[in-house]
């Protein structure tokens, strides 16, 4: 008796390798012990993600007048910056030390001036 084998489409078993490997990413890229805490000064938003309280993930400054300028975070030996936007993510992923709070901070600067400063306090 013999035995007639098929071939798979070889079209088919790449995407679905991918795909499951993106969901995984998916459910694995933000644990869940991560906290967002957020402030508002006068002219900018600081938001940022943090585990316990010496891991910054993330810090995102944001204009409240939704006006581009220079956008920069900074916690740490962290500094980060960017030109002529109204929002920007910074990702940082850095453990950083600082007892007894770490301050994230972002700042907004327009025709080379500094406008605003502003942190958020990590317990």
């Amino acid at each position: 008796m013999t035995k007639v084998m098929r071939a798979r489409p070889r079209g088919f078993t790449m995407p679905a390798a991918l795909a499951a490997a993106c969901g995984l990413l998916l459910v694995t890229a933000a644990p869940a012990s991560a906290e967002v805490k957020s402030t508002c000064g006068t002219y900018i938003c600081v938001a940022t993600a943090y585990q316990g309280r010496d891991y910054v993930q993330d810090i995102t400054v944001t204009t409240r007048d939704g006006l581009p300028g220079t956008l920069r975070a900074f916690v740490g030996d962290y500094r980060g910056s960017k030109a002529n936007v109204s929002r920007w993510r910074f990702v940082v992923n850095q453990e950083i030390r600082a007892y007894p709070r770490l301050a994230v901070c972002g700042g907004l600067d327009r025709g080379g001036r500094v406008i605003e400063n502003h942190c958020v306090m990590i317990p």
